[in-house]
């Protein structure tokens, strides 16, 4: 008997959230597992669509499936997993019933397909639907505090795809190639969907993927005119990309084999130079002192929740607080390793304030306020001079990541 259409991906989609909501797994670590099986691009595209639709709306999605049925089905139980797959891809998606039901019920082999086709004829007949932001999951929405509703608008969808040209000077021919739109020079911002690795400019490395928030920290350290600087947790490398096309002479350090090997990769298709260091950064010793050094600290990403709404399930006090104690020492040490004159950017791409505004206090160096000259329009910095970005900012052209950042010189 021949497989179902569209089966392969479904079952990746279910393999993707056990991965999340079970084991603790991000979306990126699990989805080459999960969709090993899965050969074609678009189906293994599916796959996380499905998944990261499931985890931005799940609160929505459960309330709706426990609107519908007699008593709550367990947190954990199959059948509402695979409901909640059902209603994202008809409700986010755009699937036809008929084709969810299919490839929904089949995934419930030997379970209980009555209980998910009565329970998901119900909701279609009542044409119930999402509101127009994600509820956020209750610990979270209590953390973000006044910001949560802001935040979630932001979450309603999966990001644009934005660039960083190698050449500023090229913003112009790249939009034309590229049909996209610019917010600042050397940024491009594109529909999402397409295969990356086959876009004109990719495989002579005219550009990079990068959120228009991620590239902002290298931007405030300016032109380097062959000065030193080292990038500190540097892998996969879109920071040290644009510091060497800046005209820093850059150190590249990073603890991750794996992710240093990207970074490399990403240097020779981009014809960019730096030197690497494979090292812990809380042991590494310096050689000598940077004209500037970028610390893009680990942390727990729940700026990054756009693309990755795994994190509105996996993160919480916890962890915050293990990356809080990180960060903090990390920046006790790398803010020794600085010229005299130099220059110090710290940034995450959280929005806790225990990995951001909190870490500020401790460092001993000058603040170097950051100007609107520095952003693109729509941003501000705050009133201390750093910046602190939210998904829910710059709406009307496509948003962009939760960052903060701070810089100090010596």
């Amino acid at each position: 008997m021949a497989e179902l259409q569209g089966i392969h991906a479904r079952r990746a989609a279910l393999r993707l959230l056990d991965a999340v909501l079970r084991r603790g797994e991000t979306l990126d670590i699990a989805f080459n597992g999960a969709t090993k099986d899965v050969r074609k691009f678009e189906d293994k595209a599916l796959a996380r669509a499905i998944a990261a639709e499931v985890l931005r709306w799940m609160v929505d999605l459960d309330g709706l499936i426990d609107s519908a049925t007699k008593k709550p089905l367990p947190d954990d139980a199959k059948v509402r997993i695979v409901l909640r797959m059902m209603l994202a891809q008809w409700l986010r998606l755009q699937t036809p019933p008929h084709a969810v039901v299919a490839t929904g019920l089949d995934l419930l082999a030997g379970g209980p397909k009555r209980l998910a086709h009565g329970v998901f004829s119900t909701l279609t007949k009542r044409e119930v639907a999402l509101p127009l932001a994600p509820t956020l999951p209750a610990e979270v929405a209590a953390r973000w505090g006044d910001r949560a509703a802001s935040i979630a608008a932001g979450l309603a969808d999966p990001p644009p795809l934005d660039l960083t040209l190698r050449d500023p000077a090229e913003t112009e021919h790249w939009q034309v190639q590229l049909s996209g739109d610019s917010l600042m020079p050397g940024h491009l911002r594109l529909a999402r969907g397409d295969n990356i690795e086959k876009l004109p400019g990719f495989a002579e490395g005219a550009w990079w993927v990068q959120d228009i928030a991620a590239s902002l920290p290298a931007r405030l350290l300016g032109d380097g005119e062959g000065r030193h600087v080292l990038d500190l947790c540097a892998a996969p490398g879109g920071k040290t990309l644009q510091l060497a096309a800046q005209g820093w002479k850059v150190t590249a350090l990073d603890i991750s084999k794996r992710r240093l090997e990207l970074l490399k990769s990403n240097l020779k298709r981009t014809g960019l130079a730096a030197s690497t260091v494979r090292a812990d950064a809380l042991t590494w010793e310096p050689k000598h002192q940077f004209d500037a050094i970028l610390l893009d600290a680990p942390c727990t990403a729940t700026g990054t929740a756009r693309r990755h709404p795994d994190v509105l399930h996996r993160i919480g006090a916890r962890q915050i607080e293990e990356m809080a104690e990180l960060q903090a020492a990390l920046l006790d040490r790398a803010k020794g390793w600085l010229k005299p004159g130099g220059i110090f950017v710290y940034a995450t791409c959280s929005l806790e304030r225990e990995e951001g505004e909190d870490q500020t206090s401790a460092v001993d160096l000058a603040p170097l306020p950051i100007g609107l000259e520095n952003l693109p329009a729509g941003l501000e910095p705050t009133a201390e001079g750093w910046l602190r970005t939210d998904p829910g900012m710059l709406g009307e052209v496509g948003g962009l990541d939760g960052f903060f950042i701070a810089r100090w010189g010596t």
